[in-house]
């Protein structure tokens, strides 16, 4: 409440459900020594995707997936990228045709005490075939990623990116892991709509299996 009195935060409510969201504002930015631009309003069609990355930022910093020495999210990879001179090395990897420059960029990468260096993808909705196993066999071709890992919502979707792994070539560092929300609602939708979407799987359990065949 005090950095929001100060200038230095702005807080947004998107759903009268959910709680506020808090955002730097450019004198918070000049305050904190930091180079990134303003960071955008909140956007409806990312809204969850936001929510579920700040919270795996937030378990990164907290130590959950062991002793880092650095965490970087997509918005200061990008921003670095845009401001680096000539063809040295960016934060993204090099895929054709996806993303500005031809580069996509994880969600989060993290680097470890030991120097192994691990992308994070949060992904909410499994892309198209073909965009997928272009951003995995860029993956596949960049050596400074010692490990991928995937969250995605359920087995029928991570069948789906082991089987684009094994043809990118990218299977012995992918990683895909299962995640559900902490109270089984998906952020930006109401809880009458979870209730039916978890009655939905638990009437039909095979309906993912059947489709990945």
């Amino acid at each position: 409440a005090a950095l929001q009195e100060a200038g230095y935060l702005r807080r947004e409510r998107r759903y009268v459900a959910e709680p506020y969201a808090f955002a730097v504002t450019s004198a918070g930015l000049g305050a904190a020594g930091s180079a990134l631009p303003r960071p955008r309003k909140l956007d409806p069609a990312t809204y969850a995707h936001d929510v579920g990355v700040a919270w795996l930022a937030a378990a990164a910093h907290r130590g959950v997936f062991g002793e880092l020495s650095e965490i970087v999210g997509e918005r200061r990879m990008r921003s670095e990228d845009r401001r680096a001179a000539g063809d040295g090395p960016r934060h993204g990897v090099r895929c054709a045709g996806v993303g500005g420059r031809g580069l996509h960029y994880p969600d989060l990468t993290v680097v470890t005490a030991t120097g192994r260096r691990v992308a994070f993808e949060l992904e909410l909705h499994v892309k198209g075939a073909a965009r997928r196993e272009r951003i995995l066999a860029a993956y596949a071709c960049d050596p400074r990623f010692d490990a991928v890992v995937y969250l995605v919502r359920s087995e029928a979707e991570r069948r789906t990116l082991m089987r684009s792994a094994r043809r990118a070539g990218l299977e012995d560092r992918l990683h895909v892991q299962r995640f559900e929300w902490a109270d089984g609602r998906e952020p930006g939708t109401s809880r009458e709509r979870a209730r039916r979407h978890v009655r939905a799987r638990r009437s039909s359990p095979r309906v993912g299996e059947a489709l990945s065949r």
